[in-house]
């Protein structure tokens, strides 16, 4: 009897422990979390989420869960969880311009952003960054203010925005960046420290110290490198026109794409080729995706074995005239001499297939299976492909 009274003790005491660790978001509204932080003069801490994001899950799973972190959340704030597709969740992702999942909103009880986060973060990251957010002076109203007050002031510029960008996105640096930069002359941008404020703020491909860039990437190669300065050019763009992209906005993706182009560097205008065709994929645009490779392919894309084919393999689903068929041929027989593989084989013998030129099909299927059996892999779409042709 003392056996099973004290196995009954330890299962008791094991589902308590696993209650108290189980991550529960409870029912209380947004409006009564600012009162109660008013009240009890503390602020609020918001987790917006969705079911779907697996950062989210793992943040519940691993970091919610933990007695630690809730006892230090409950204790110094008014804890909500909100999931972003439903009413209050709709309504505070849009209020604070929410565009990360998960992220972590720190709030007064007079809907003052204190502090924000955003992303996966370890049990002790978090709790150290949830320490932060209580202090006045680690806050963004408080380094904003300091910040404003001498917009010239490097320090206080970078302890605002490595603050503010631990919960926003780039595109919402800019403002303070564009601030601080206003107090700089042409000849001042080109410096390390400049330069850092350049990369991590400025998003506007029009704004003058981008424009300033582009016309002296020798000087800023010199203080940084030309490696950062490329991917400065390319994050612009990638900022610029994916937004577009994402949305299907096509409209303003075509007024964007030609101020993307006119930066006139085969780096961007890679960037954009590859854009064209993902919007034209996804739009159907096929018209317009065969323009584009038509115009492009050989010269932004041709030491690219694997684009090379995949536009092939959109030729072979969507493109019918012939003179656009061959054109695609010539792409993925270049992909070839640039990596010999059996899916490229098998690609040239369908494409062929598609012309209605039998004696080429068979020749590049055949190759096709030979590579297969050499790297004894399964054959079986190409060995398909052989016994239709050679049955016509």
């Amino acid at each position: 009897m003392r056996f099973l009274y004290l196995l009954f003790l330890f299962v008791v005491l094991q589902q308590t422990v696993q209650a108290q660790n189980q991550f529960t978001t409870d029912g209380i509204s947004y409006k009564t979390a600012l009162e109660n932080a008013k009240t009890q003069n503390k602020p609020v801490f918001v987790m917006l989420y969705a079911d779907w994001c697996p950062h989210c899950n793992q943040m519940k799973k691993e970091v919610f869960s933990d007695a630690k972190v809730m006892d230090f959340l409950n204790e110094n704030y008014i804890c909500i969880w909100k999931n972003i597709e439903k009413e209050e969740g709709i309504s505070l992702k849009n209020k604070f311009n929410t565009k990360s999942l998960p992220s972590f909103l720190f709030i007064d009880s007079n809907e003052t952003l204190l502090y924000a986060l955003k992303g996966e973060l370890k049990n002790q990251e978090f709790l150290a960054e949830a320490n932060y957010a209580l202090n006045p002076k680690f806050q963004l109203p408080y380094l904003e203010k300091e910040f404003l007050a001498d917009p010239g002031n490097l320090t206080k510029f970078f302890a605002y925005l490595n603050t503010l960008k631990k919960g926003k996105d780039r595109t919402e640096l800019s403002i303070p960046t564009h601030i601080y930069l206003q107090t700089q002359s042409d000849a001042q941008l080109i410096s390390e420290e400049n330069w850092r404020v350049i990369a991590n703020g400025v998003t506007d491909i029009n704004s003058r110290e981008f424009q300033y860039v582009l016309k002296h990437q020798k000087e800023f190669a010199a203080v940084a490198s030309q490696n950062r300065v490329d991917r400065k050019v390319e994050n612009i763009v990638n900022e610029l026109l994916r937004p577009l992209v994402d949305n299907l906005d096509t409209v303003n993706y075509y007024k964007q794409r030609e101020v993307a182009k006119s930066i006139r560097l085969q780096k961007t205008d890679s960037l954009v080729f590859k854009f064209d065709l993902t919007l034209a994929e996804r739009t159907e645009k096929w018209n317009f995706y065969k323009k584009v490779t038509l115009e492009d392919t050989q010269k932004l894309v041709w030491n690219d074995a694997s684009f090379l084919k995949d536009i092939g393999q959109t030729y072979l689903k969507h493109i019918s005239d012939s003179e656009s068929l061959k054109k695609s041929i010539l792409w993925v027989k270049h992909s070839l001499e640039l990596n010999d593989s059996y899916d490229g084989n098998l690609l040239l013998a369908r494409l062929y297939t598609k012309i209605k030129d039998k004696k080429s099909a068979v020749k590049y299927a055949k190759d096709a299976v030979a590579i297969g059996k050499e790297m004894t892999w399964n054959t079986k779409d190409a060995d398909a492909l052989l016994t239709e042709l050679n049955s016509k």
